[in-house]
């Protein structure tokens, strides 16, 4: 139930002999269908901070729940999953000490954004790309889409928005491998780059007017998919609270 709000996160972690048992549950868990093993955050210990878990497939307690339909981002399997006194042994705790797991989600979330905002220009790019081909060989009143300023002017907006994006990602990926500060910009790439892709996306499929509409051509598939951007590593709202956290810190 936490979201973004992840001073709302429930999984607990109760110690054991030789371990712990994790109560909770997750909803829409990336690969959860498919995967070998899970990520836990759970909170644990007297003051019930948030301590990372390493959780098995074959860990008795752990359930994986009904998949989940989507309108797009059909290769990539969801599910919900449930921890029912899911014994985890003490091996398996990655954090050094109980607790230490909010610095380590907070390093997650950036570099997640940053993921996030690059998935966001390769579809801006694909779609664009696809715009492009089809103004050029689309005619209209004896001469291709792309002679006329209505078209040129979309894929002028859609090349400049795309080239932004790219940089300001660049700019935030380039600083996470550097080790320097950069959550704020982080955010502020993810922010741009999927609402961005978003928006080229959508121009794309007023370029190709009908085709745009049709499963017979990719950019339905780009313009179902790109809205995962928009969600994934959080909202533009949430992104908004965090980058004006980071300007007054």
């Amino acid at each position: 139930n936490a979201g973004s709000d992840l001073g709302s996160l429930a999984t607990t972690a109760t110690k054991v002999d030789g371990g712990y048992r994790l109560r909770g549950q997750k909803m829409w868990v990336t690969s959860a269908p498919v995967a070998d093993f899970f990520t836990v955050f759970a909170r644990a210990g007297a003051e019930k901070k948030l301590t990372i878990f390493l959780v098995e497939k074959d860990f008795d307690g752990l359930r994986i729940g009904r998949a989940i339909d989507k309108m797009g981002v059909w290769a990539l399997p969801t599910s919900e999953l449930a921890l029912e006194d899911c014994f985890v042994p003490d091996s398996h705790r990655l954090s050094r000490e109980e607790g230490d797991g909010e610095q380590h989600l907070k390093k997650l979330l950036a570099e997640i954004r940053i993921v996030t905002g690059a998935l966001a220009v390769g579809g801006g790019r694909a779609a664009l790309e696809e715009a492009i081909r089809y103004a050029g060989e689309r005619v209209q009143f004896g001469k291709p889409i792309n002679r006329f300023q209505a078209i040129q002017m979309k894929l002028a907006e859609m090349a400049t928005d795309l080239e932004a994006a790219r940089r300001l990602v660049h700019y935030a990926a380039w600083l996470k491998d550097s080790e320097l500060p950069h959550m704020k910009e982080a955010s502020m790439a993810k922010m741009f780059a999927s609402e961005a892709g978003a928006d080229i996306c959508d121009k794309a499929a007023r370029i190709l007017a009908s085709y745009g509409f049709a499963m017979e051509y990719p950019v339905q598939r780009f313009l179902r998919d790109i809205r995962f951007t928009l969600i994934g590593g959080g909202t533009s709202e949430i992104l908004k609270l965090v980058i004006a956290k980071e300007l007054s810190s």
